[in-house]
């Protein structure tokens, strides 16, 4: 599942992130950009794939779920 996270992320989820309009987050975005030195570059980006791939499994797993979940009170009402 790890090589896949982290082709998701490479593919998908930086692109897209680098897509969005990042108003509200200039400052922020800016201070990572001009604080770090490169080596912490490097691990910020890496700590972000990590959380990014997990937030995402999380949320298939989440996902599935809430079908059962929701499907579950109609179960008992019948049974």
């Amino acid at each position: 599942m790890i090589d896949f996270t982290r082709w998701l992320y490479a593919n998908y989820i930086w692109p897209h992130l680098k897509a969005q309009d990042p108003t509200g987050y200039e400052t922020p975005l800016s201070l990572m950009d001009t604080c770090l030195d490169n080596d912490l570059k490097k691990e910020y980006r890496r700590t972000l794939e990590f959380y990014a791939g997990h937030a995402f499994l999380l949320g298939l797993r989440t996902g599935a779920g809430l079908d059962e979940a929701l499907s579950a009170p109609e179960k008992a009402i019948t049974t």
